[in-house]
């Protein structure tokens, strides 16, 4: 099976000057927690992702109008991306390896065609891959466990 059998197709997308709550009604409307940042509506080149626990976690805390900044103040750059000929099998290896949750997808060209996220993986690997992609993504780093 490969990404392209998995992935959404034409997901939403932002730029880097779109302000925080515009892409927060974005992931409301699409029912998604990540938004590929292009770098123009006309190229659809991923230059990075801002995701809702961006927002939450980081725009948030820091307050003072956080929603008001745009998408380049909190976006997470440079885009790790796969294409659609990418074997589930890799996508997995790369979520994994990035500690990423979904991961854009790709053309030759570079340009955006799709998404793929943990769901997907959830919803058409099979169960002991899916299982073992959600550990790896999920786990905290060593630097961070508590004792």
């Amino acid at each position: 099976m490969n990404v392209m059998q998995i992935m959404t197709l034409d997901p939403a997308c932002c730029m880097p000057d779109d302000r925080l709550s515009d892409v927060a009604a974005l992931m409301v409307e699409y029912d998604c927690g990540g938004i590929p940042v292009v770098e123009s509506m006309e190229t659809l080149k991923p230059i990075g992702v801002i995701t809702d626990r961006d927002i939450a976690c980081r725009a948030v805390t820091e307050g003072n109008g956080a929603l008001e900044k745009t998408v380049a103040d909190y976006m997470s750059s440079p885009c790790v991306a796969v294409t659609p000929e990418a074997s589930v099998e890799d996508c997995c290896q790369i979520l994994e390896k990035h500690r990423i949750r979904r991961v854009p997808v790709v053309d030759d060209e570079g340009i955006l065609c799709g998404m793929v996220s943990q769901a997907d993986i959830a919803i058409h690997a099979p169960m002991n891959k899916a299982a073992h992609t959600l550990r790896a993504v999920s786990q905290r780093p060593a630097s961070r466990v508590l004792v």
